[in-house]
Formats: structure tokens, C-alpha cells, sequence
């Protein structure tokens, strides 16, 4: 006989219907599926015999989706910091890389990351970075809902020598995982300026052939948009729509550098946004037109980076974050109000994933991928508005429970699956042999 668990906050915000706040209801959830939303007398009535969490403090909503992440460059936090991106990447992210990352780093470096994300909320991560089986391994065992991002270069790295090999080791690692729940893949050439023509068409038709999604950094800087310029004559978007790979399979992350004919073309062809608030302004890379964007009816979902550019993995954060920039930036106090600053994290992560059936909302029959807030600390009282206090007051530390596909991965501000000072312990030696290695 399967457990039905029956949870009861003070507040259920299931982000559809929009804008709609529960209070006295309860969610019922039978092994991976949430089976009912009803008000909590009825369901301790009908459930009697179900194993009942009181939440009495707490918001209930859907996990975030982390929509843009590299997650094992966690082990190169504050690695290089304070630098423009190209500087970043050539003489600091790149070197760093070349000489550590292996599948032994990647597979610790993702679970760490998972275990900061799920403390903060998120349960479903969209990744980008190498050794495609290890982020996989990752992310079942530690639970979180990972969707494999497989990177694709021209150039020679540890993994994989050439385009042609990083296309065939995503292919590979997709099977491999096939059946396995809680993991899917997509492609990830990096960047416009770390691929060629070529390999764009590989990756459209290996796309539709496989049934995979695409992401891919477009538009993150005003360098990649002038060097494209010099050496294709157009902008990078122009290119890649001429090369086909504008659909709404495609996920582009950052796009901060848009202007009102390509926030169009987006919209026209169904491309989705991963916007990363944190990171773009860490490596002063501009202001993306969020609010644009979202009124042309582009779907933006957001991201938190990598560690090593954001520093933290705090999706919450960068939801704040994310409300305050689009209010100013278009000099607007009711753009982006806290709703549907919320929904960006959960619902709209989830559409471009092509999820919106599966997570992103509380609604039975979909997957329990779900959170509690605890809004009774001082920072978030008193309570008018918990929806306003969750996007504009509350921090990462008041997330308290999260569930992924109906299993508990924190309780009361516990991890359940992983072992906390394992992990610390694993990410000091780590420390020790990059910072030997950097000083050789």
C-alpha cells in the first residue's frame, strides 16, 4: 500500500490560477503526484490514515527551477573574481578548468552545488558543462531534477577534442540514462562565438532527431555582438536564425543585449530566456530587457549562473533580485510585481523546459516537486502579503522542506539524502589542490 502524505500550510500558492493565495488548505500527495487540493478540514477527514505535516508558519509552493547553471564550477567559487568575462574566462575560468576538471570533480562539484540549491528551493536544475554522465549521476543521488546540458566547442578541452566528439558523447550519456527518472538531456553548443556554422546545423538536426532541447549563452556581452559583426556581418541572433536554431526547443541564457526587432523575432519563434540577474551584473554585462521582453510575450524564466560567477546559488535571491532590475530598468514600479516575479522561478522555468505538465505549479497530477517557507521570522513579519514576502523580504535560510517527485530531500531545514560535513569536507580538499596547483 503506497504512503499518502497530507501537508498543511498556512498559505498555498499554486501559481495557477495566477495570482492565488490558499489559506486553510491542505496538498495530498501519493507517491510521486500531488492527488488532491482541498480544504485542510476535508482533508484530515478524508485522509485520516495519510501521514499528516502540520506547517502552521509556512508557504507552500512549487520547487524554483534553476533555468540557467553550471553546477560543478561550484568547486571554483571566488576562484576569479571582479574581472569582465572574456578576462574571466581566458586567463582564469579556462586554465583552471584545463587542469582539474575530470569526471571525479564534476560528479562533486554537481552534487555540492545540488545540496546549496535544494537548501535554497530549487529542485530543478537546467545545467551546462562536461562530462555529461557525472552531472547525471549527480543528480540522482542527491534527487534534484536535473536536466543534463551537454556542451558543445570547437575546441580541444579534457573531454572531448573536437565538436564532433562532444556531440557524440551527449548522444551516449542520453542513452545511457534513458530510463532513468529525474534526468533528461540537451544539447549546449556554449556560445555563438565557440561555435561554428557547421556544428550549429549538426546540433538542429541532432536536436529534432533525439527529441532534445537546446541551450546555448547568446547575447551576454557588447564584445560577442561587435566581434560578430566583424566576422559574420550581422548579429549573433541574426545568425543563428539564419541558421535555423530559433524555435522554441531553445533556451537562450542571458540574452542582455537585445533590441526591440529581436525581442520580436524571440517572441515570433518561440525562444525562451534564462535571465541571470546576479551574474550578468557581477560581470557587468548589461541589463536584459526583461520587462520587454515579457510584454511581447517572450516566456523568461531565470538562472543563477555558476558559482564561480554569481557566487551563490540562491535562486530567491536572484528572484528579488530579478523584480527590482526589471522596475527600474523600464522606470516602472508595477512591472514584474511579485506574482509574477514568482512565476518566472517556477512555472515559466518549467515551460521552457517543456515541463509546464509535469512541475512549476501545485495542481493534482502533477509531479510533487514542491517547498515550504517558513515566514515567521522577524524579517518577514508582519505578514500582509506572503507572496510579497516571499520575493521581496525572504531569504534562502527560511526555505524549510523540499520534496522532489514526492520524496523528502529536506526536513526542517535538513538535508535527508546527504551527509552535510561530507560534502564541506569533499569541497576543502578540493580547495587544497587547486590553490596548490595555482601557486606551483
Amino acid at each position: 500500500m503506497t504512503q499518502i502524505t497530507c501537508l498543511h500550510p498556512a498559505y498555498l500558492i499554486p501559481i495557477e490560477p495566477a495570482a492565488t493565495v490558499l489559506h486553510q488548505h491542505s496538498l495530498v500527495m501519493q507517491d510521486e503526484k500531488i492527488i488532491a487540493i482541498l480544504p485542510e478540514s476535508e482533508a484530515r477527514q478524508r485522509y485520516i490514515d495519510a501521514n499528516h505535516i502540520s506547517l502552521d508558519n509556512h508557504a507552500l509552493l512549487p520547487g524554483f527551477v534553476n533555468l540557467h547553471a553550471h553546477s560543478a564550477m561550484s568547486l571554483l567559487r571566488g576562484l576569479a573574481d571582479d574581472l569582465a568575462l572574456m578576462d574571466w574566462l581566458n586567463d582564469h575560468i579556462w586554465p583552471a578548468e584545463k587542469k582539474h576538471v575530470n569526471d571525479d570533480f564534476v560528479f562533486d562539484g554537481s552534487v555540492y552545488a545540488m545540496a546549496e540549491m535544494l537548501r535554497g528551493g530549487t529542485t530543478t536544475v537546467n545545467d551546462m558543462y562536461f562530462h555529461n554522465d557525472a552531472v547525471a549521476r549527480a543528480g540522482l543521488h542527491t534527487g534534484m531534477r536535473t536536466i543534463v546540458g551537454c556542451s558543445v566547442l570547437e575546441f580541444t578541452t579534457g573531454y572531448a577534442q573536437n565538436a564532433d566528439e562532444y556531440l557524440s558523447k551527449a548522444i551516449e550519456a542520453k542513452n545511457e540514462f534513458n530510463n532513468q527518472t529525474g534526468v533528461a538531456f540537451r544539447l549546449a553548443p556554449h556560445a555563438p562565438y565557440t561555435v561554428a556554422d557547421e556544428t550549429f546545423r549538426k546540433i538542429i538536426a541532432l536536436s529534432e532527431q533525439h527529441d532534445m532541447g537546446i541551450h546555448c549563452h547568446i547575447h551576454e556581452t557588447a564584445q560577442e555582438l561587435s566581434d560578430s559583426l566583424k566576422q559574420y556581418g550581422v548579429r549573433p541572433l541574426k545568425r543563428l536564425h539564419n541558421l535555423g536554431l530559433l524555435s522554441n526547443r531553445l533556451i537562450a541564457a542571458h540574452m542582455v543585449h537585445a533590441n526591440e526587432e529581436e525581442i520580436v523575432t524571440l517572441a515570433q519563434t518561440g525562444v525562451h530566456i534564462a535571465h541571470n540577474p546576479a551574474s550578468n551584473l557581477k560581470l557587468a554585462s548589461g541589463f536584459a530587457p526583461i520587462h520587454a521582453m515579457q510584454t511581447a510575450g517572450v516566456n523568461v524564466g531565470i538562472g543563477t549562473d555558476g558559482a564561480a560567477s554569481n557566487n551563490k546559488l540562491d535562486l530567491l535571491g536572484d528572484l528579488r533580485m530579478a523584480a527590482l532590475l526589471a522596475k527600474a530598468q523600464s522606470n516602472d514600479p508595477t512591472a514584474l510585481n511579485a506574482h509574477a516575479a514568482l512565476k518566472m522561478a517556477t512555472l515559466s522555468g518549467a515551460r521552457a523546459l517543456g515541463m509546464e505538465n509535469e512541475i512549476g505549479s501545485l495542481i493534482p497530477g502533477k509531479y510533487a516537486d514542491l517547498i515550504a517557507i517558513d515566514l515567521s521570522a522577524i524579517e518577514t513579519q508582519p505578514l500582509f502579503d506572503p507572496v510579497s514576502q516571499i520575493v521581496y523580504a525572504a531569504s534562502r535560510n527560511q526555505v524549510s522542506h523540499v520534496w522532489v517527485h514526492g520524496q523528502c530531500l529536506m526536513f526542517n531545514h535538513g538535508l535527508t539524502r546527504l551527509d552535510e560535513e561530507e560534502l564541506i569536507g569533499k569541497a576543502h580538499w578540493w580547495q587544497e589542490r587547486i590553490s596548490t596547483q595555482i601557486t606551483q
